[in-house]
């Protein structure tokens, strides 16, 4: 039989107590029993019980006083009350102070059973939750997002004084600069964290089954529609939706947009209902919608109320600086997945990488990162294993020659910095530089050295 769990019964009535602990044991739980509080509570320091089960009237203290204390050892252990004189009053007591579940005697067995079922369960799932939500915000969470760039940082701080609010927040930027990682962030952050966060590629999707799926439909709205659909909106009721590529949706889906944003309310596709709905709404493009609504392809109502926060991402060839720690960050899960251990670039590699202007940002280099790590079979990957992934050498547009030298220049700086971990010193000897010739090159690309420190 396999072990279900270990439950600690607490009952100054000893009969009653080893009652339970058979019936438990015959069921496939362990049952550790105590027969007055001091005893229950040595327990509970000596094991780390899944559940307990105790009686309302004790020697010393209630059980509800008693549940209090377990709760002070064992956080969130679901806890059964028992009791013979049973009342309302006792039953609401007991849940609002945290019990589980309430039980008169005498109780079937049975009962007993199914109660201790259904509350681990429940505190699986709750731990399961627990364990996703945390690994959810340690991934989307500030600390974790790499802007080591100044522009980065602007980002990040307009990010954690908007997060707190209601309002709209627009995120623009090319495409691959890590706008849904922004929103992602932006929703941890927030009240709403807690509630649901529903994300959709509006370029992705055509006209009828991106409304369809924003705002569901009612069985026989059209053809296919065979039962009624609960759309994006309505999943993140009270929580967070990202309408990612919004440039990209339909005028007649604008309109109804709208009406959301002023009137929390919308119709589903074949209702004539109005469902009331609290959502909070980022939008994403990487399209100038200014340029749109004088084309007429973008409402310029709605272009007014989504554009309260504008948050602009800049590309990955505006911050450079952030190169060296996103391809450590890439490495690290390329070599986890690959089962790999990689240590890093060589110095030519890195220097073609910081050299190259990435038209695909942060996406193109993760892409390149994750070829080159499979395809590596030493513990540096080189400049010649990146010329192969993905064009890195190719032919770029020309620049006028006064760009191109300060493009190079500033890669050049940051470079140096990063080999030398933002020793000053050594950089400008790299360079052939007098110090404060270097450090007239630093200010001139508002290059702070100190963000290039790391530890060994």
């Amino acid at each position: 039989m396999p072990f279900l769990g270990k439950i600690l019964v607490v009952d100054d009535d000893k009969n009653l107590v080893e009652l339970i602990q058979m019936g438990l044991e015959l069921a496939g739980y362990e049952a550790i029993t105590a027969t007055d509080e001091k005893q229950a509570i040595n327990k509970a320091q000596e094991h780390v019980f899944d559940l307990a089960v105790v009686d309302l009237q004790l020697v010393q203290k209630d059980g509800l006083s008693l549940m209090e204390d377990l709760h002070l050892i064992i956080p969130h252990m679901p806890v059964i009350i028992l009791t013979g004189y049973g009342s309302i009053e006792n039953a609401v007591e007991a849940m609002k102070r945290g019990a589980y579940s309430y039980l008169t005697k005498p109780f079937e067995s049975q009962e007993l059973l199914f109660q201790i079922q259904k509350a681990i369960e429940n505190r699986q799932l709750f731990s399961e939750i627990e364990r996703l939500k945390g690994l959810l915000e340690e991934k989307y969470s500030f600390t974790n997002i790499i802007a080591k760039s100044a522009k980065m940082q602007n980002v990040l701080e307009a990010v954690s004084r908007i997060a707190k609010t209601e309002s709209s927040v627009l995120l623009l930027g090319e495409s691959g600069t890590g706008k849904d990682l922004i929103a992602k962030a932006i929703h941890l952050a927030g009240e709403r964290k807690d509630k649901p966060f529903v994300a959709i590629n509006c370029a992705a999707l055509p006209e009828a089954l991106l409304e369809s799926n924003l705002f569901g439909h009612e069985k026989g709205a059209f053809s296919g529609a065979i039962r009624d659909a609960r759309g994006l909106f309505l999943q993140a009721h009270r929580g967070t939706i990202f309408l990612d590529e919004i440039g990209d949706m339909p005028l007649s889906i604008q309109a109804k947009i709208l009406r959301v944003l002023e009137e929390k309310q919308f119709r589903p596709v074949g209702s004539e209902k109005l469902i009331e709905v609290d959502v909070r709404i980022i939008v994403a493009t990487n399209k100038n919608l200014e340029e749109q609504v004088k084309q007429g392809l973008f409402r310029e109502d709605l272009y007014y109320r989504i554009h309260v926060i504008p948050i602009l991402l800049p590309p990955l060839r505006e911050r450079k600086e952030d190169i060296p720690p996103l391809v450590e960050h890439f490495l690290k899960k390329a070599g986890l997945q690959m089962k790999k251990e990689i240590k890093g670039l060589t110095p030519q590699a890195m220097q073609k990488l910081m050299l190259y202007d990435w038209p695909g940002n942060v996406r193109e280099l993760e892409n390149v990162i994750e070829y080159a790590a499979a395809m590596t079979d030493k513990e540096f990957i080189t400049e010649n294993l990146l010329l192969q992934s993905k064009g890195i050498m190719s032919q770029e547009p020309v620049k006028p020659l006064k760009e191109a030298k300060d493009a190079f220049e500033k890669s050049y700086l940051i470079y140096l910095l990063e080999v030398s971990k933002g020793n000053v010193s050594e950089a400008a000897k790299y360079a052939g530089k007098y110090r404060s010739d270097f450090y007239d090159l630093l200010k001139k690309y508002d290059l702070n050295p100190t963000n290039f420190k790391r530890k060994d």
